[in-house]
């Protein structure tokens, strides 16, 4: 047993063990440091680093390096002791189980993904530049992946979670997951992104909260309220899934829910004001949310602060998520919260009831009535969502003062959605190329070198109009090159494209072919930035994007189906001068599957 005191009264020891494993490892060093260990990211970090040394050393000599070890915690402790007691990025520490249970959504008992036995999974609250660490056990029949919808994962695109990132969990296993939402504040969600789980449930809200010296541009709201809301099948995930691989394509859904249930209720006190904050997390459709009597005050969108108008009502497409302050001021009483799809022939309508805590008034009169297949109306409502170029978001420095209008693209992507017919199935495709999975994730395969598993000119930068073809596709991209993307949408349905480990600006919609003509349209002053754009039908979006992420990055249809069948590629984003300021190295703990099995990392 090392012990030594430390200057803030506080000891720190641990049992030296004559054998060496990374747990026992990390344990020994908790119990070192006692509470301090996980609030200060330079001693958790560098711990990792500490094991591999040791490790490497003959069992005869850990104890000794131990001893060392320890006496040089208590050394920086000692410097340290003031900064770990105000530590600025603490950590917080989590264990998520998922099984299976059986509940009724829609009335219904069925199978859903739990996460802690709840669905949704449990709220994962956090501040700017938090550390999250978050061991996740899988007790399903099946490989299982969380991603972090909307999280930058900067420089650690390791802990994106997806198949083109991670190795999947093996049944009755785990994997810890160690990220921050650096510089981010706004709503965000966690879904499973592996085999058409999210079907069956698996997601939950992660909301991120802005540290206390970084001014927010409203008054704080008088409490908040999360919903998360989304079509839903009452079809087994197993089955929807057997459908697509058949070459079928998915039923209509078969309703709306909200926070898991068709009906929830939500208390506030009159004359107060009410953070909503608002995700669709459903696979197919766009929604629009109202509520009766009341209008929305728009303050956040996917982290950006914004402009903040009033709407009667908002629509919210698949993968999106918006934050709205509600005031109570109409009479005490009951009133509706109504979900409802749009660009869909029938309508599909989920409430929810906004109760005042005063009310003895239940629910009366006819829905709030919403907008249904109009499609100007959205895209006049989209362009109206402007970034508050004063207001700080998760920096000190306000958003404005990133002049992204001024800045000339150094290359244009356009990116074509189709549906064609590939061996007599249906599959999707990004510019005729339908994105099939490896056996290896591309990130493993890039580090280790491994010949075969992608390929970086199976797609074109551009539509070629060739034949459709299956392929593990990637683009290449320089770090820190400003970029445009065109997506075009020449189907007659609305898509929704979402971007990992970045933001982007969107600067214009459009209707019809894109020209080069169109960026007379754009907004070059104050659009904002967000993770997921929508593409109306037979229309165009443009975004601009600053790439100051390395990683591999899936770009993706954020519409699950079309993921599934093949719609997403992965944008590596590469600097050849290795240096851990542009990316971290591949965690300690990362699973290796495939052709990466038995490398050493």
């Amino acid at each position: 047993m090392i012990s030594c005191p430390v200057p803030t009264s506080l000891t720190i020891s641990c049992p030296v063990p004559t054998s060496l494993t990374q747990t026992a490892f990390i344990i020994c060093l908790r119990s070192a440091a006692g509470t301090l260990l996980p609030t200060h990211p330079l001693l958790y970090r560098d711990s990792l680093t500490l094991f591999r040394v040791l490790s490497s050393l003959k069992s005869g000599t850990v104890a000794m390096a131990m001893a060392r070890v320890v006496r040089q915690i208590c050394a920086v402790l000692g410097l340290l002791s003031v900064s770990l007691v105000t530590a600025d990025d603490p950590y917080r520490f989590y264990t998520w189980t998922v099984t299976y249970g059986t509940i009724s959504p829609l009335g219904v008992p069925q199978q859903v993904i739990l996460i802690n036995g709840q669905f949704p999974g449990p709220r994962l609250d956090a501040v700017t530049n938090d550390n999250l660490v978050l061991n996740l056990i899988n007790k399903l029949d099946e490989p299982f992946l969380l991603t972090w919808n909307g999280i930058k994962q900067r420089k650690n695109s390791w802990q994106d979670g997806v198949l083109g990132t991670n190795c999947p969990i093996p049944p009755n296993s785990n994997y810890t997951y160690n990220f921050q939402p650096k510089d981010q504040i706004g709503s965000y969600t966690y879904f499973p992104s592996t085999a058409l789980h999210k079907a069956a449930g698996g997601y939950g809200a992660l909301n991120v909260y802005h540290r206390p010296q970084i001014p927010i541009p409203y008054s704080p709201p008088d409490g908040e309220f999360t919903l998360l809301v989304g079509d839903w099948f009452k079809t087994s995930h197993k089955t929807l899934r057997q459908n697509l691989d058949s070459g079928k394509s998915l039923p209509f859904p078969d309703g709306v829910i909200i926070n898991g249930q068709p009906h929830a209720t939500f208390t506030g006190d009159q004359g107060k004001t009410y953070m909503f904050r608002i995700s669709n997390v459903g696979l197919l459709t766009s929604l629009n949310f109202r509520i009766q009597g009341h209008t929305v005050k728009l303050v956040e969108v996917e982290g950006s602060h914004t402009v903040q108008n009033i709407y009667d009502s908002l629509d919210v497409h698949v993968g999106q998520s918006i934050t709205v302050l509600v005031t109570l001021n109409q009479p005490p009483k009951d009133y509706y919260i109504v979900a409802s799809t749009r660009f869909t022939t029938a309508v599909l309508t989920a409430t929810a009831i906004l109760h005042y805590s005063n009310s003895g008034t239940p629910v009366s009169g006819p829905l709030p009535a919403g907008p249904t297949i109009e499609v100007d109306w959205s895209m006049k409502q989209a362009r109206t969502y402007r970034w508050n170029l004063t207001a700080n978001a998760a920096r000190p420095n306000p958003q404005g003062s990133f002049h992204y209008g001024k800045i000339t693209p150094s290359r244009t992507i356009m990116l074509a959605n189709s549906a064609p017919l590939i061996n007599g199935k249906q599959r999707c495709a990004v510019n005729g190329v339908s994105f099939i999975n490896a056996d290896t994730p591309l990130k493993l395969a890039d580090y280790f070198n491994i010949p075969g598993v992608f390929r970086t000119d199976s797609m074109q930068t551009s539509p070629s109009g060739g034949s459709p073809s299956i392929a593990t596709s990637v683009i290449k991209a320089s770090l820190h090159d400003f970029i445009e993307i065109i997506f075009q949408n020449n189907e007659n349905t609305i898509q929704s494209w979402h971007l990992d480990g970045y933001d982007f600006w969107v600067v214009g919609y459009g209707n019809g072919q894109w020209t080069p003509a169109s960026r007379s349209s754009y907004n070059l002053v104050d659009t904002l930035t967000r993770h997921t754009a929508q593409v109306y039908p037979n229309s165009w979006t443009s975004i601009y994007m600053s790439l100051d992420n390395q990683g591999m990055w899936n770009v993706r249809s954020a519409i699950w189906d079309r993921q599934y069948l093949g719609q997403q590629f992965y944008l590596r984003v590469w600097n050849p001068v290795q240096s851990l300021a542009n990316e971290y190295d591949i965690p300690s703990n990362a699973l290796l599957c495939g052709q990466a099995v038995g490398r050493h990392h």
